[in-house]
């Protein structure tokens, strides 16, 4: 066996696609601001592939680097500006514990990204529309999505059992527990009936599907590393770390769907002999989210006010 590699920005281009038509029947100019405070490294080379990406599909991407004590104005000048549709805010801007109070400053009527608590409560509660007449779809989080997208590139329906849910039986293992990726993404996978061991720094703990319309459910286990690699038919790693013991073949079961979303390598080469698919990296299908995302705020006739 060989893994198919799959490329993120292949998967992409039809969903470009689809928002380039959105942009042109809105009929009407939209626009980005992208908040960065980094001068190079990971954060800013995603900004300059976000601009790329937005441009592409006819969306104004304006990139602003304000000084450190300026962001909070930055963010609150972009909220109420009318020409401005979407803020995209590229982390680290001021330290983990300062990051989580900025995004909570972002009117979720602009936020793209879909990490305010506003769009949070309604993916861990499950909850995908904002109207009883299901007119208006909830944002959800561009990186995980961009993955639930890929997974479904990569043929994860295929694994599904005969369910109430599109996941029913599957079984995941997320190598990441962070609030912006990790844990929406497992949250995700068990509301669509997966079964996911989240392994983190922090300990093990699982979602599990709670049943049609409800939301998952998370507890504590003792499952260790190996035991939830042998058995998950997918692994998603994310470890933004160069000193993180690389996935190896020997350690996945065979067949497994495996992606990648670290800015750094998280899987040995080795895995390409045992895995069915490799997705070696998810951002061009973030920055195509991300840009979906602001087609469907922008479209809102009621979108959510952040009070």
């Amino acid at each position: 066996m060989s893994a198919r590699v799959l490329d993120p920005a292949e998967v992409a281009r039809s969903f470009a696609e689809e928002v380039r038509g959105r942009v042109a029947a809105l009929g009407r100019p939209l626009r980005i601001v992208g908040l960065l405070t980094q001068a190079d490294g990971p954060a800013a080379t995603y900004a300059r592939y976000a601009r790329q990406g937005a441009e592409s599909v006819g969306i104004k991407f304006d990139l602003v680097q304000p000084a450190p004590e300026e962001v909070v104005t930055a963010i609150q000048r972009a909220n109420v500006d009318p020409d401005v549709h979407g803020i995209f805010l590229y982390y680290p801007l001021l330290g983990a514990e300062e990051d989580r109070w900025l995004r909570e400053l972002v009117d979720p009527r602009k936020d793209i990204e879909g990490m305010h608590s506003f769009w949070s409560r309604n993916l861990y509660e499950n909850l995908r529309w904002l109207d009883g007449a299901h007119t208006q779809k909830a944002i959800l989080p561009c990186t995980p999505l961009a993955i639930l997208k890929l997974l479904d590139a990569a043929g994860i329906a295929s694994l599904a059992a005969p369910g109430p849910l599109p996941l029913s039986g599957v079984t995941a293992c997320v190598i990441n527990r962070s609030d912006i990726v990790g844990r929406p993404l497992a949250a995700m996978l068990a509301n669509d009936g997966a079964e996911v061991v989240s392994l983190d720094l922090d300990g093990t703990q699982v979602f599990e599907p709670a049943g049609r319309h409800l939301t998952h459910t998370v507890r504590d286990s003792d499952e260790t590393r190996a035991e939830a690699l042998a058995r998950a038919e997918v692994v998603i790693t994310g470890v933004p770390s160069r000193e993180f013991r690389l996935v190896a073949g020997e350690e996945i079961r065979a067949g497994a769907i495996c992606v990648n979303f670290s800015q750094f390598r998280n899987f040995d080469d080795s895995i390409r002999a045992v895995a069915s698919v490799f997705v070696p990296r998810v951002g061009p299908m973030t920055v195509t989210m991300a840009t979906r995302n602001l087609t469907r705020l922008a479209g809102m006739a009621g979108a959510p006010s952040s009070g």
